[in-house]
C-alpha cells in the first residue's frame, strides 16, 4: 500500500480544491491520503464526495498551529470528531487570528517595500484560511522572490523574519489533549525541519508523548538522512510510531504525492487508536 499522511487542499494553502485533491492522489497510485488543511475541516465534505467509487481511502485530518517558549510547531490530528466542541472552538480561534495577522503581514511587507496589498492575498488565497503561503504567491506576483520557498527566508516570511507577525497558536501539550479528547490521534509534523526554524527539543518532544503523542512524521521532504535518523531513534526510545508524508500543497510547492508514504502497519496502528471519526473508503 501506498500511504500519504499530510496534503492540503485549497482550503487551506494548498491549490488544489479537495475533489482535485483526490484525483490527483488516484493519479500518483496511492491507496490512502490525509486531507490535513491547517486548523479547518471544511474540505471534508467535497473530499469525501469525491473519494467515493475510486478504491481510495481518505483519512480526515487537520493540522493545528502550537508554539512552546517561542518556538513554533505543527501537529498533525487524524480522525477526530470534528464536531467536539473544545477542539472545534480552538481551531476555530486560530483560524480567526489567522486573518489579523495576514493583514499585519502584508502591511509590514508594503513597509519593506514590496508592491503587494490584501485584496491580492484574498484573490490567491480564495475560500481558503489564509496563510504565509498566500502572501508569499502575492510576493513571487509582484516579482519581489523568484518562488514561494525563497520568501519564506529571515528576509521576509520566516519565523522571526523581517516581515513575520505572531499569531495565536495552541500549546502543544493542551493540543496533544484536544486531539485525544476528541477521539483523534495526534502526529508531530516535520519536527526536524530546521529550514523553518528553531525546533523543539528532545524534552519537549518526550513531554509531549507523555501527554498522548502518538507518532513523529520523519519521512519529510525537509528532512536530511541524519535528521531522520535522530528522529527514528527519538521515536524508538519514547514508544512513537513513525509516519512518511509529502506534505503536497498542490503547485504552491515543488513535492509530489507519495514523495514520502508511511508503512501499512504503522498506519493501521494509528487507525486502531482512532474513536472519533473512520477512514471513508471510496
Amino acid at each position: 500500500m501506498r500511504i500519504d499522511l499530510h496534503a492540503h487542499s485549497n482550503a487551506s494553502d494548498g491549490t488544489d480544491s479537495p475533489a482535485e485533491l483526490v484525483a490527483n492522489a488516484v493519479a500518483a497510485g496511492l491507496d490512502v491520503v490525509a486531507l490535513t488543511d491547517h486548523d479547518t475541516v471544511a474540505g471534508y465534505a467535497e473530499a469525501t464526495a469525491a473519494v467515493a467509487g475510486t478504491g481510495l481511502t481518505l483519512v480526515p485530518g487537520a493540522e493545528l498551529s502550537c508554539q512552546v517558549g517561542g518556538i513554533s510547531m505543527h501537529l498533525l490530528a487524524y480522525l477526530f470528531d470534528p464536531a467536539e466542541p473544545a477542539f472545534a472552538a480552538e481551531r476555530e480561534l486560530v483560524r480567526n487570528d489567522r486573518f489579523r495577522r495576514g493583514r499585519a503581514i502584508v502591511e509590514r511587507c508594503r513597509e519593506l517595500g514590496a508592491p503587494i496589498d490584501w485584496a491580492q492575498v484574498e484573490r490567491i488565497a480564495g475560500d481558503g484560511s489564509v496563510g504565509r503561503p498566500h502572501i508569499a504567491s502575492a510576493l513571487v506576483e509582484a516579482g519581489v522572490v523568484a518562488s514561494v520557498s525563497d520568501a519564506f527566508t529571515p528576509e521576509w516570511l520566516a519565523n522571526g523574519g523581517r516581515a513575520d507577525v505572531r499569531k495565536h497558536e495552541t500549546d502543544p501539550v493542551l493540543a496533544v489533549r484536544l486531539v485525544r479528547a476528541a477521539g483523534g490521534v495526534p502526529v508531530f509534523a516535520h519536527p526536524g525541519a530546521v529550514k523553518r526554524g528553531q525546533t523543539v527539543s528532545d524534552e519537549v518532544i518526550a513531554d509531549l508523548a507523555a501527554a498522548g503523542l502518538a507518532g513523529l512524521e520523519v519521512d519529510h521532504t525537509d528532512h536530511d538522512d541524519p535528521t531522520r535518523a535522530r528522529l527514528r531513534a527519538l521515536a524508538a526510545e519514547l514508544g512513537l510510531l513513525v509516519t512518511g508524508s509529502s506534505d503536497y500543497h498542490g503547485s504552491r510547492k515543488t513535492v509530489r504525492l507519495g514523495e514520502h508514504t508511511t508503512d501499512r502497519a504503522v498506519y493501521e496502528a494509528l487507525v486502531s487508536q482512532a474513536t472519533g471519526a473512520a477512514p471513508v473508503a471510496g
